[in-house]
Protein backbone atom coordinates (compact mmCIF):
# COMPACT_ATOMS: atom_id res chain seq x y z
CA UNK A 1 0.00 0.00 0.00
CA UNK A 2 1.26 3.11 -1.05
CA UNK A 3 1.78 6.20 1.48
CA UNK A 4 1.43 10.10 0.92
CA UNK A 5 2.12 12.84 3.27
CA UNK A 6 0.04 14.81 5.20
CA UNK A 7 -0.17 18.78 5.79
CA UNK A 8 1.57 18.15 8.85
CA UNK A 9 4.24 15.70 7.55
CA UNK A 10 3.12 12.71 8.81
CA UNK A 11 2.64 9.54 6.66
CA UNK A 12 -1.03 8.48 6.41
CA UNK A 13 -1.86 5.35 4.01
CA UNK A 14 -3.72 5.84 0.78
CA UNK A 15 -7.28 4.50 -0.04
CA UNK A 16 -7.18 1.56 -1.61
CA UNK A 17 -10.02 -0.93 -3.19
CA UNK A 18 -13.75 0.11 -4.03
CA UNK A 19 -15.61 2.09 -1.31
CA UNK A 20 -19.80 2.45 -1.24
CA UNK A 21 -20.36 6.20 -0.91
CA UNK A 22 -23.84 7.17 -0.99
CA UNK A 23 -27.31 5.45 -1.46
CA UNK A 24 -29.87 7.29 -3.37
CA UNK A 25 -33.70 6.99 -4.54
CA UNK A 26 -33.18 7.12 -8.45
CA UNK A 27 -36.57 7.57 -10.13
CA UNK A 28 -36.90 6.49 -13.97
CA UNK A 29 -38.57 6.34 -16.86
CA UNK A 30 -38.49 2.14 -16.44
CA UNK A 31 -39.20 2.07 -12.44
CA UNK A 32 -37.58 3.56 -9.51
CA UNK A 33 -33.87 2.20 -8.90
CA UNK A 34 -31.73 2.71 -6.20
CA UNK A 35 -28.31 4.32 -7.14
CA UNK A 36 -25.96 2.93 -4.79
CA UNK A 37 -22.21 5.15 -6.08
CA UNK A 38 -18.79 3.65 -5.13
CA UNK A 39 -15.23 5.30 -5.44
CA UNK A 40 -13.17 3.19 -7.21
CA UNK A 41 -9.62 4.08 -5.13
CA UNK A 42 -6.82 1.88 -7.32
CA UNK A 43 -8.37 3.77 -10.67
CA UNK A 44 -9.95 6.89 -9.17
CA UNK A 45 -13.03 6.11 -11.19
CA UNK A 46 -16.79 6.58 -9.52
CA UNK A 47 -18.91 3.97 -10.22
CA UNK A 48 -22.73 2.98 -9.91
CA UNK A 49 -24.54 0.05 -9.54
CA UNK A 50 -28.88 0.51 -10.34
CA UNK A 51 -30.22 -1.62 -7.68
CA UNK A 52 -34.45 -2.68 -8.56
CA UNK A 53 -35.90 -4.56 -5.89
CA UNK A 54 -34.72 -7.31 -3.14
CA UNK A 55 -31.89 -9.16 -4.19
CA UNK A 56 -31.26 -12.61 -3.78
CA UNK A 57 -27.68 -13.67 -3.09
CA UNK A 58 -27.70 -16.21 -5.52
CA UNK A 59 -28.72 -16.28 -9.52
CA UNK A 60 -29.36 -12.53 -9.56
CA UNK A 61 -30.05 -10.94 -13.21
CA UNK A 62 -27.26 -8.32 -13.50
CA UNK A 63 -25.56 -6.96 -16.54
CA UNK A 64 -22.08 -4.85 -16.63
CA UNK A 65 -22.78 -2.13 -18.91
CA UNK A 66 -19.58 -0.29 -20.14
CA UNK A 67 -19.75 3.59 -20.56
CA UNK A 68 -20.67 4.57 -24.04
CA UNK A 69 -21.35 8.37 -24.14
CA UNK A 70 -22.40 8.03 -27.96
CA UNK A 71 -24.33 5.45 -27.43
CA UNK A 72 -25.66 5.83 -23.83
CA UNK A 73 -26.52 9.69 -24.06
CA UNK A 74 -26.26 10.49 -27.68
CA UNK A 75 -28.08 7.65 -29.15
CA UNK A 76 -25.50 6.58 -32.02
CA UNK A 77 -26.12 3.70 -33.91
CA UNK A 78 -22.81 2.94 -34.33
CA UNK A 79 -23.15 0.58 -31.72
CA UNK A 80 -26.26 -1.21 -30.24
CA UNK A 81 -24.52 -0.03 -26.53
CA UNK A 82 -27.83 2.49 -25.80
CA UNK A 83 -30.65 0.05 -26.87
CA UNK A 84 -28.55 -2.43 -24.85
CA UNK A 85 -28.64 -0.46 -21.95
CA UNK A 86 -32.49 -0.01 -22.55
CA UNK A 87 -33.23 -3.13 -22.33
CA UNK A 88 -31.41 -4.31 -19.59
CA UNK A 89 -33.26 -1.82 -17.35
CA UNK A 90 -36.35 -3.20 -19.03
CA UNK A 91 -35.41 -6.47 -18.13
CA UNK A 92 -34.55 -6.01 -14.41
CA UNK A 93 -37.70 -4.17 -13.67
CA UNK A 94 -39.85 -7.15 -15.42
CA UNK A 95 -37.71 -9.54 -13.55
CA UNK A 96 -38.85 -7.79 -10.10
CA UNK A 97 -35.14 -7.24 -9.23
CA UNK A 98 -31.58 -6.96 -10.84
CA UNK A 99 -28.70 -5.30 -10.77
CA UNK A 100 -27.12 -2.93 -13.53
CA UNK A 101 -23.35 -2.05 -12.92
CA UNK A 102 -22.69 0.92 -14.92
CA UNK A 103 -19.08 0.94 -15.36
CA UNK A 104 -17.14 4.45 -16.31
CA UNK A 105 -13.81 4.17 -17.33
CA UNK A 106 -15.20 1.71 -20.36
CA UNK A 107 -15.41 3.93 -23.17
CA UNK A 108 -14.67 2.74 -26.07
CA UNK A 109 -13.59 -1.02 -24.80
CA UNK A 110 -11.04 0.59 -22.40
CA UNK A 111 -9.31 3.22 -24.37
CA UNK A 112 -11.15 6.11 -23.66
CA UNK A 113 -13.24 8.86 -25.44
CA UNK A 114 -10.96 10.83 -28.04
CA UNK A 115 -9.32 7.31 -29.12
CA UNK A 116 -12.93 6.15 -29.57
CA UNK A 117 -13.80 8.88 -31.91
CA UNK A 118 -10.32 8.22 -33.77
CA UNK A 119 -11.26 4.63 -33.73
CA UNK A 120 -14.56 5.82 -35.35
CA UNK A 121 -12.80 7.82 -37.94
CA UNK A 122 -10.23 4.91 -38.94
CA UNK A 123 -13.77 3.11 -39.49
CA UNK A 124 -15.48 5.09 -41.78
CA UNK A 125 -12.00 4.93 -43.86
CA UNK A 126 -12.80 0.81 -44.02
CA UNK A 127 -10.65 -0.42 -40.75
CA UNK A 128 -12.84 -2.89 -38.79
CA UNK A 129 -13.29 -2.08 -34.94
CA UNK A 130 -10.27 -4.25 -34.14
CA UNK A 131 -8.43 -2.58 -36.90
CA UNK A 132 -8.61 0.63 -35.81
CA UNK A 133 -7.75 0.15 -32.19
CA UNK A 134 -4.45 -1.55 -33.47
CA UNK A 135 -3.77 1.37 -36.07
CA UNK A 136 -3.93 3.33 -33.38
CA UNK A 137 -1.38 1.60 -31.00
CA UNK A 138 -4.10 0.81 -28.78
CA UNK A 139 -5.32 -2.39 -27.11
CA UNK A 140 -8.46 -4.23 -28.65
CA UNK A 141 -10.03 -4.87 -25.16
CA UNK A 142 -8.72 -2.64 -21.88
CA UNK A 143 -11.30 -3.32 -19.56
CA UNK A 144 -11.20 -4.60 -16.17
CA UNK A 145 -14.10 -5.81 -14.62
CA UNK A 146 -12.43 -6.63 -11.46
CA UNK A 147 -14.17 -3.34 -9.62
CA UNK A 148 -17.93 -4.84 -10.91
CA UNK A 149 -16.74 -8.05 -9.17
CA UNK A 150 -16.14 -6.37 -5.59
CA UNK A 151 -19.93 -4.19 -6.38
CA UNK A 152 -21.38 -7.48 -6.43
CA UNK A 153 -20.24 -8.40 -3.96
CA UNK A 154 -20.40 -5.67 -1.55
CA UNK A 155 -24.36 -5.97 -2.75
CA UNK A 156 -24.12 -9.47 -1.35
CA UNK A 157 -24.24 -11.18 -4.96
CA UNK A 158 -22.90 -14.36 -4.83
CA UNK A 159 -23.86 -15.56 -8.21
CA UNK A 160 -25.41 -14.33 -11.70
CA UNK A 161 -27.75 -14.83 -14.45
CA UNK A 162 -25.39 -12.32 -16.95
CA UNK A 163 -26.93 -10.04 -19.65
CA UNK A 164 -24.19 -10.53 -22.33
CA UNK A 165 -23.46 -11.83 -25.50
CA UNK A 166 -19.64 -11.25 -24.53
CA UNK A 167 -18.14 -14.82 -23.03
CA UNK A 168 -15.35 -12.63 -21.26
CA UNK A 169 -17.77 -11.04 -19.08
CA UNK A 170 -18.49 -14.25 -17.76
CA UNK A 171 -14.67 -15.58 -17.43
CA UNK A 172 -13.97 -12.57 -15.79
CA UNK A 173 -16.40 -12.67 -13.01
CA UNK A 174 -15.62 -16.29 -12.30
CA UNK A 175 -12.18 -15.13 -12.51
CA UNK A 176 -12.78 -12.68 -9.33
CA UNK A 177 -15.15 -15.06 -7.42
CA UNK A 178 -18.51 -14.51 -8.77
CA UNK A 179 -20.36 -17.68 -10.13
CA UNK A 180 -22.44 -17.13 -13.95
CA UNK A 181 -25.27 -19.38 -13.66
CA UNK A 182 -26.55 -18.48 -16.86
CA UNK A 183 -25.86 -15.97 -19.70
CA UNK A 184 -28.92 -14.16 -20.86
CA UNK A 185 -28.66 -13.36 -24.33
CA UNK A 186 -29.11 -9.25 -25.25
CA UNK A 187 -29.68 -9.60 -28.66
CA UNK A 188 -30.48 -5.69 -30.66
CA UNK A 189 -31.65 -6.05 -33.89
CA UNK A 190 -28.91 -4.84 -36.16
CA UNK A 191 -28.85 -1.67 -38.33
CA UNK A 192 -27.08 -0.87 -41.66
CA UNK A 193 -24.68 1.60 -39.47
CA UNK A 194 -23.60 -0.84 -37.10
CA UNK A 195 -23.55 -4.21 -39.25
CA UNK A 196 -20.47 -4.03 -40.30
CA UNK A 197 -18.89 -3.22 -36.96
CA UNK A 198 -21.39 -6.35 -34.96
CA UNK A 199 -20.10 -8.90 -37.40
CA UNK A 200 -16.45 -7.89 -35.87
CA UNK A 201 -17.44 -8.12 -32.79
CA UNK A 202 -19.07 -11.94 -33.80
CA UNK A 203 -16.10 -13.05 -35.75
CA UNK A 204 -13.20 -11.89 -34.41
CA UNK A 205 -13.91 -10.96 -30.24
CA UNK A 206 -16.15 -13.73 -30.14
CA UNK A 207 -19.37 -12.29 -29.18
CA UNK A 208 -22.49 -14.54 -29.47
CA UNK A 209 -24.74 -13.21 -31.98
CA UNK A 210 -26.90 -16.25 -33.88
CA UNK A 211 -29.38 -13.31 -34.66
CA UNK A 212 -27.16 -11.81 -37.03
CA UNK A 213 -27.10 -15.02 -39.16
CA UNK A 214 -30.09 -14.06 -41.60
CA UNK A 215 -28.22 -10.70 -41.65
CA UNK A 216 -25.28 -12.86 -43.01
CA UNK A 217 -27.20 -14.95 -45.44
CA UNK A 218 -29.17 -12.29 -47.28
CA UNK A 219 -25.79 -9.75 -47.27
Amino acid sequence: MTEKIGVLGKKSPQRTGVERVVNAPLPTVYGKFQAIGYMDHDRGDEQVALVYGELATDDVLVRLHSECLTGDAFGSQHCECGDQLDAALRAVVAEGAGVVVYLRGHEGRGIGLLAKLRAMALQAEGLDTVEANLALGLPVDARDYGVAARILDDLGVNSVRLMSNNPRKREALVSHGIGVAEQVPLLIPPCESNITYLRTKRERLDHHLPHLDAVVSSS
